[in-house]
């Protein structure tokens, strides 16, 4: 089986630009390419790594975690696409909690308001977050970053703290923006974004160096808790985002 871009994307339900970017970051390389005119080809394997990709996506997984995992020694397809099927079951009752929650709303003879919330309940990822800074402050308690943060953030008010914060994912919803259209991680766009957040930091925490930027980049994709907060400004955000502080930090 031997199948063009255009047909393989048709196919698989991307667009050739993703295979690009795909083939670009060796998540998924053709299969073959011919020699004379550059045009790339993809076979019955592409198709399954194809595959194994897009059940990831489905599930929130990074590129990078996609691309580490299926590059792996150890990894084995069948016991991935059992836990692949657990997790996806996981997301599927909690769409069914959504779609229940929904449909109470439109027969609730409270106007549509909608008295059970907690389909909605966002404490894991608050819990994340209180789990995040305690391992913060035991790696890095006793760094001169985290003591020019904690000095800084000690007389901030509710009010202070939650304009830091509102700020702050105004600048990653510039970053999905950006994505979203079109421009490359090492855009002067999205490097523009990388100085401005580079800044914010310094300002409102501490002060943010190439070395300790380049270092959050890396985090907001290895770390599942980041990137999926990143990603709710659009998917692959968290992934645009890391590239973008790598290039700028080059």
């Amino acid at each position: 089986m031997k199948m063009s871009v255009k047909e393989f994307a048709a196919l698989c339900g991307v667009s050739a630009r993703t295979l690009r970017y795909y083939d670009g970051i060796g998540l998924l390389k053709p299969a073959a390419v011919d020699k004379y005119s550059g045009y790339r080809f993809y076979d019955g394997d592409s198709l399954v790594r194809m595959q194994e990709i897009l059940f990831y996506r489905e599930l929130d997984f990074s590129l990078k975690s996609i691309s580490d995992i299926l590059s792996s020694p150890d990894h084995d397809r069948r016991k991935a696409m059992e836990e692949q099927k657990r997790l996806l079951t996981l997301k599927k009752q909690r769409l069914e909690r959504l779609i229940e929650a929904l449909e109470a709303a439109q027969t609730s003879e409270q106007g549509g308001i909608i008295m059970n919330f907690e389909a909605f309940d966002n404490s894991g990822y608050e819990a994340a977050l209180r789990e995040y800074a305690a391992e913060a402050r035991e790696k890095w308690g006793g760094s001169e970053a985290y003591a020019e943060y904690e000095k800084k953030s000690e007389n901030y008010s509710a009010e202070k703290q939650g304009e830091i914060i509102s700020a702050m994912d105004g600048i990653i919803a510039e970053f999905a923006d950006c994505m979203k259209s079109g421009e490359a991680p090492d855009s002067e766009a999205a490097l523009g974004l990388v100085k401005r957040w580079q800044d914010f930091i310094t300002e409102n925490y501490y002060k943010c160096t190439d070395g300790i930027l380049s270092g959050l980049g890396e985090m907001y994709t290895a770390d599942e808790r980041f990137r999926k907060n990143i990603d709710r400004r659009g998917e692959g955000t968290a992934d645009f985002m890391s590239q973008a502080i790598a290039a700028y930090c080059r």
